[in-house]
C-alpha cells in the first residue's frame, strides 16, 4: 500500500479504528452489526482466507477490501458492484445550522430512513463509526450523512441519503458540506465512495469540489459452505 486510500478499510482497521477491530492473523473486520467491511492486505495468503472465514462463517457473504487476488477455489463471487473513489482535497466544507448530531437514539429513524433510500449499508452501530449529522422537517428525520472509514489523513463521507419527498431541495449538499467542516476542523481530508452507475451523485460531489481519484469495485465473495478452519488458527 502506497497511500492510505488505495486500501481504506485496511489502514482504518489498523489505524484509527483499530480499537473498533475484530482480528485473526493478519485479517481485521468491523463488528457485523456496525459495518460489512472486511480487511486484508493486497495479496492474501491461504492462511488469510482461512481466517477470513473463521471471521465470518460458511456460506456467508462478505466484502473484503484490498484483496487484489482471486480467492482459493470454492469461493464464489456474489456481486461486484464497479465504483469510483473521490478525493474532497480541495472541499474545505460549511457549518451547516440547521443540521443536528445524531446519536444512538436515533438508530430506529436513520435505519429507516436508509431503508427507503439506500444509500449502502447501514447498520445498527454504524453510527459509532463518527459523526453522523441529520435534518429533520416537523420533527421527522429526512436527511442525514455521516462519516465511516477512516484512515489516517482522512475520513469518509457516507450513508448520504434524502426522503424522496424532499429531494431537489439542497439537503444533501448542506450535509455533506457539514459533515466535510468537521473533518477539516480536526485537520483531516474527506474523501468518499459512489457506484459508477450513480451518475446523479458523482455530478453532485464533483459540483461540491470532489474529483475523481481513482475506479475501484465493491465486491461481496460467499464463503464456502464446507470451509474448513484449521485449529491451529486462533483468533487475537
Amino acid at each position: 500500500m502506497t497511500h492510505p486510500l488505495d486500501n481504506p478499510a485496511w489502514a482504518s482497521l489498523t489505524g484509527p479504528h483499530a480499537h473498533l477491530a475484530e482480528a485473526r492473523g493478519a485479517v481485521r473486520r468491523y463488528p457485523a452489526d456496525m459495518s460489512p467491511f472486511m480487511a486484508v492486505g493486497s495479496e492474501p495468503s491461504a492462511a488469510d482466507w482461512e481466517d477470513i472465514a473463521a471471521l465470518s462463517g460458511p456460506g456467508s457473504i462478505v466484502a473484503v477490501a484490498g484483496a487484489t487476488a482471486s480467492p482459493p477455489p470454492g469461493w464464489e463471487v456474489a456481486h461486484v458492484v464497479p465504483g469510483v473513489q473521490m478525493s474532497g482535497a480541495e472541499v474545505f466544507g460549511v457549518p451547516d445550522e440547521e443540521a443536528v448530531r445524531l446519536t444512538t437514539a436515533d438508530v430506529p429513524e436513520m435505519l429507516d430512513l436508509a431503508d427507503r433510500t439506500r444509500p449502502g449499508p447501514f447498520l445498527p452501530r454504524t453510527v459509532e463509526l463518527g459523526a453522523y449529522l441529520g435534518i429533520r422537517r416537523g420533527g421527522a428525520l429526512v436527511a442525514m450523512a455521516g462519516e465511516r472509514l477512516h484512515p489516517p489523513g482522512w475520513t469518509e463521507i457516507s450513508a448520504v441519503c434524502t426522503d424522496t419527498a424532499f429531494r431537489g431541495q439542497g439537503l444533501a449538499s448542506r450535509l455533506v458540506l457539514a459533515i466535510a467542516a468537521g473533518i477539516r476542523a480536526r485537520g483531516e481530508i474527506p474523501f468518499l465512495h459512489a457506484a459508477a452507475s450513480n451518475t446523479d451523485a458523482i455530478r453532485l460531489y464533483e459540483s461540491l469540489g470532489f474529483s475523481l481519484r481513482r475506479r475501484t469495485s465493491f465486491k461481496g465473495l460467499r464463503v464456502p459452505e464446507n470451509e474448513v478452519v484449521s485449529a491451529s488458527r486462533t483468533r487475537v
